[in-house]
């Protein structure tokens, strides 16, 4: 699902999130029965002794020796899912920059071609975080048959996510009162408290994750795909991802461009933008995505909202820092709705706008009858929090480490707060959430992993980059910077609401990206859905 940031400064969450309010359930929901996550380990992956005869063709170019016996690898797929689907666990190198410090695993899942396999599409559904393993059942859904057809569909757990070798953090009791937590950063008391929480969080990562903590950056990631392309047997990686998924994409492109098949990177993340630049772009385009709903909810009947959409966007601000003086009672006693929750509950319903009636009666209950059980209910449904308090995956540490890792916001005083008041001119309904993003990895304990590679990708085959006119969490000026920086890309613009197209919009986008997939036709420049 793509993100807001968690201080909203890290980079776009999973998919999961417009989906799953479509249906006022989660995506995800397939599970591996009995898989558990493989910790690091000392040894490497078992040897093929089957290896095909053109294995070294498949290789990358300038691979180090010393991780050639991951790409040599003996993988074994077995029925899962309900059987309808094939599981594997596989080796990776803890760090693809130090062969000795041990392996880990990837749980790697795929749904075979309905007809003759032509090769494998890989999948990600987005993050940093999100689960491609449950994924998998949404993006056979999401992608035509046609394409299905010739294509296994192959997903995976990225380095740190899921049923892979996790990054733990805290318990889920402690991870509860985060979420639900509210700090004023405005106010040096909330700043304090808020910092504290992180430091307390991020020291838990490194006592529960250890050496793989510093490894779970983007770049790594990318390198790991290009291991499962040649454990899948493709010459060349064909890949299909959404949000997060197109940072994780151009990374790859970055990293191995004579390996580009036929990308699409669909609700694009810009890869130049800093931490900050990123915060103040994602408020701009979750306040736009706001007005476009009270546009629309103010058109329609039993629409909470009175007067003009100003208006409407006043009385939501209201609403959140009234839940910051005065938590909002719920059904549930022990968790009133703080302004942390009320804006996720907000924030989460903009990721499709058929989400956007459930947004409206959440709405309705707090502002007329000064309930938060509505908006309570939405903000679980991003944190993927369970009723009995447990969280459904490792979602919100693999978030904040793999963002960690990329990126880090500026962390001095006077910089945020002019930062806080650029966000507050382009989003003054929820802006404030989006500030102070700086105090998130200040006291990360490992550091950035530095670009080493080309960021243009240059000599990559054409690559389709796809944006979204009212997407809330990458918003379309990002798919622009996006294709304007992979110097082979082709931008394929859907003049729609919500958070990613393919699969979601309309025979348009549909056509264009089954084309490029089925026959390699990039659509034409500048088309508009």
């Amino acid at each position: 699902m793509p993100s807001l940031s968690r201080r909203a400064s890290v980079r776009p969450r999973a998919l999961r999130a417009s989906a799953a309010l479509a249906a006022l359930a989660l995506l995800v929901t397939g599970c591996v029965a009995g898989k558990q996550a493989t910790p690091v380990s000392d040894g490497g992956p078992t040897h093929s002794s089957e290896l095909p005869a053109n294995f070294d063709a498949l290789l990358p170019d300038g691979l180090d020796p010393a991780f050639r016996e991951y790409y040599a690898q003996q993988v074994t797929w077995d029925a899962c899912i309900g059987g309808s689907l094939e599981c594997a666990t596989v080796s990776i190198p803890v760090s693809w920059r130090d062969a000795s410090l041990g392996s880990a695993s990837l749980e790697v899942v795929r749904s075979p071609a309905l007809g003759e396999r032509t090769g494998s599409i890989l999948v990600n559904p987005g993050g940093p975080g999100g689960s491609g393993v449950d994924f998998i059942e949404t993006a056979v859904g999401l992608v035509s048959r046609d394409v299905r057809q010739e294509y296994d569909l192959v997903s995976f757990d990225p380095r740190g996510v899921g049923r892979s070798t996790p990054v733990e953090c805290v318990d889920d009791d402690v991870l509860d009162r985060m979420t639900q937590a509210d700090h004023d950063l405005r106010t040096e008391e909330g700043r304090a408290s808020f910092a504290a929480e992180q430091k307390t969080f991020a020291d838990g990562c490194l006592e529960r994750t250890g050496t793989l903590l510093g490894n779970v950056d983007t770049a790594s990631a990318a390198h790991d795909m290009d291991l499962l392309r040649v454990l899948v047997r493709d010459e060349q990686l064909h890949y299909l991802g959404y949000s997060y998924g197109t940072q994780l994409g151009a990374a790859y492109a970055g990293q191995f461009p004579d390996k580009v098949g036929r990308l699409v990177l669909d609700a694009a993340v810009d890869i130049t933008q800093t931490s900050d630049e990123a915060s103040l772009g994602q408020a701009k385009g979750f306040e736009l995505a706001l007005r476009n709903y009270v546009t629309a909810c103010q058109a329609g009947p039993q629409c909470p909202l009175t007067g003009d959409v100003d208006s409407g966007l006043q009385q939501i601000h209201d609403l959140t820092e009234r839940a910051l003086a005065n938590p909002l009672p719920t059904d549930d006693d022990a968790r009133p709705l703080t302004r942390n929750l009320a804006f996720y509950g907000i924030a989460v319903a903009l990721y499709s706008d058929d989400s956007w009636p459930y947004l409206t009666a959440a709405l309705r209950l707090a502002l007329v009858d000064g309930d938060g059980t509505g908006l309570l209910q939405l903000a679980d449904m991003y944190n993927d929090r369970k009723p009995d308090g447990t969280f459904g995956a490792n979602s919100f540490s693999a978030f904040r480490a793999v963002g960690c890792a990329d990126s880090r916001g500026s962390t001095d005083l006077a910089t945020m707060e002019a930062e806080r008041l650029k966000i507050l001119e382009v989003a003054p309904t929820l802006g404030e959430s989006f500030a102070f993003g700086g105090l998130v990895c200040a006291d990360w304990p490992t550091p950035v992993v530095e670009i080493d590679y080309d960021i243009s990708a240059k000599g990559a085959a054409p690559i389709v980059v796809i944006g979204t006119t009212g997407d809330p969490a990458t918003p379309y000026e990002s798919a622009e910077a996006l294709a304007g920086t992979l110097e082979s890309a082709t931008l394929l613009t859907w003049e729609g609401e919500g958070h990613t197209a393919y699969g979601r919009s309309n025979s348009c986008i549909k056509e264009a990206v089954d084309a490029y997939f089925l026959e390699g036709t990039v659509p034409a420049e500048g088309l508009v859905c």
